[in-house]
């Protein structure tokens, strides 16, 4: 991007030493995460660079820590059981949330604060209190160790980043629209399907996909709620650095950088899908 022609020298230099700032804080974080990957490929059960590897020989790279992630009955089990825990806690979370959120952008809507403090609670809480919280209730009605209870519980981690993404959505909606559709006729769930649902899905999508990524990366709750059978993938990586150090868990960690880098490439397009059908202001 050119720069304006009227910036003096002042201008030029501070724009210089805040790109500069950026790119090392860039650096600073992504840098673990450039590690990580060139080492999921060692060819030696090790979690340092090998001569071979420094040397660029082929002998020193290899893909068997990608193969033993399909060949461990354990990283499958964990595989699938956090797939079927991050959809199950998705979809209750999005239709949570989506409904907590129609009903929060209301202005007349009584104590509204309070209740928009209590749903985004869980992003503020610490989360080895809620999930000490979460083990001392679920044990006592007799959900802990099992698939259902962190499914609940993921469900309400997930919850806030719905909220939080379809109130900013549902902030520049145009409610005439609903009066349209219910001065020809329309009741208000079929308005609400109709009408709302289609203008705020970019909002949703973008919620569900953050409550995707915030259930397949947990670990705590996992360990306070899961048994044996409810080992996720964060929690077989937990248990892998803790009781057999292998570079299975590199190779686990670079598919779930490249998984994460996906959904935030969706969640970005579907940012700039949404701005050019962005509702107008009310005049």
């Amino acid at each position: 991007m050119a720069e304006p022609l009227h910036n003096t020298p002042k201008d030029k230099a501070e724009r210089v030493i805040s790109r500069g700032y950026a790119y090392l804080v860039l650096a600073f974080l992504v840098a673990p995460l450039l590690v990580i990957v060139p080492l999921s490929f060692n060819a030696e059960p090790y979690f340092t660079f090998t001569t071979k590897m420094l040397t660029l020989d082929p002998d020193g790279f290899s893909f068997r820590w990608y193969r033993d992630i399909v060949e461990n009955p354990q990283w499958l089990e964990a595989i699938g059981n956090s797939l079927v825990i991050a959809l199950a806690s998705t979809f209750l979370a999005t239709v949570l949330g989506t409904l907590a959120a129609v009903g929060l952008a209301r202005s007349n809507m009584p104590f509204r604060d309070f209740f928009m403090a209590l749903l985004i609670s869980p992003l503020v809480v610490p989360i080895v209190i809620a999930a000490a919280g979460m083990y001392f209730f679920y044990s006592s009605v007799g959900l802990a160790q099992s698939h259902l209870g962190i499914i609940l519980a993921h469900t309400t981690l997930g919850v806030p980043f719905v909220v939080i993404t379809m109130t900013a959505t549902l902030s520049g909606f145009d409610r005439n629209l609903i009066k349209a559709a219910g001065s020809l006729g329309a009741d208000p769930i079929t308005a609400f399907f109709r009408v709302t649902l289609p203008l705020v899905a970019p909002g949703m999508i973008s919620g569900a996909l953050f409550a995707f990524a915030a259930s397949f990366d947990e670990v705590v709750t996992v360990l306070f709620l899961g048994g044996p059978e409810q080992r996720t993938i964060p929690r077989q990586m937990w248990s892998g650095i803790r009781e057999q150090i292998s570079p299975t868990i590199l190779a686990v960690a670079t598919l779930l950088i490249i998984f994460s880098s996906l959904l935030l490439l969706a969640v970005e397009m579907l940012r700039r899908w949404h701005a050019p059908h962005a509702q107008l202001p009310k005049r």
